[in-house]
């Protein structure tokens, strides 16, 4: 099958076989069955092609779009839970116990954790005392994306209240050392619970509360994949959230 777009762009730019196989270096057959057979050029050969005809390479050869196996996809993928009530509070408080140098956190409220277990704040100073940073970013109340959310996912005020909740609870750990409290007022589209090399991924779905909507348990394999995506995402907000004083 013809390359139509090929030919187009030669055409619209004045190109003729043997011009662009002259500056591409190779044959004008070459280019002439790229063009009326649909052949696909190497890489190399295409990128340059692309290049000189000022055009993007994949709108030229779609099919040189290196997808990524199902497999490098999952592969930070520990497991996955079709929604958070799913998942035992021992799970969060077991990732969170085994850090040993980082702990970011950034939810609008949570207060399952501390309603579940209360050591929750001993456990965070117990962290830090041991030499893990710790980060703690909560929803501002009064923001007005917070509040959308509340009227989104059918909770009305309820989230509100729940991140000043949230915010008496964490209150007490903004003076301890090594650990940071803030509030953000962005829009979120995932609860985050970050403890060294792995990840909890509270997905938000519009209409769902948080507890009804999934989770997925990353570890970071190095590749800078979907474990960097999220905690990029975490480093974004934190940027602009407001300190808490102790």
């Amino acid at each position: 099958m013809a390359n139509e777009r090929l030919r187009a762009v030669m055409a619209a730019g004045g190109w003729t076989h043997a011009d662009l196989a002259g500056v591409v270096e190779v044959d004008p057959k070459s280019v002439e069955r790229w063009v009326n057979l649909g052949r696909t050029p190497r890489r190399g050969t295409a990128l340059r092609a692309a290049e000189t005809l000022g055009e993007d390479v994949h709108a030229l050869w779609p099919q040189l779009r290196q997808a990524r196996s199902a497999r490098a996809v999952s592969a930070e993928l520990v497991a996955l839970y079709a929604q958070r009530a799913d998942l035992p509070v021992s799970a969060f408080v077991h990732l969170l116990a085994q850090a040993r140098r980082q702990i970011d956190v950034l939810v609008y409220g949570a207060v399952f954790l501390h309603e579940a277990y209360p050591r929750l704040n001993d456990l965070l100073r117990e962290r830090a005392a041991d030499g893990c940073a710790i980060r703690i970013a909560v929803g501002d109340a009064d923001d007005a994306n917070v509040q959308q959310r509340g009227q989104e996912e059918r909770f009305g005020h309820g989230i509100e209240s729940r991140c000043r909740l949230a915010l008496m609870h964490y209150r007490p750990l903004a003076s301890e050392p090594g650990i940071e409290i803030r509030t953000h007022g962005t829009t979120l589209y995932n609860s985050l619970y970050r403890a060294d090399d792995e990840i909890l991924v509270n997905a938000h779905v519009w209409g769902v509360n948080a507890y009804a909507a999934p989770v997925w348990h990353l570890r970071s394999n190095g590749s800078g994949g979907m474990f960097d995506t999220y905690e990029d995402s975490f480093e974004a907000v934190w940027k602009s959230a407001q300190p808490v004083e102790g």
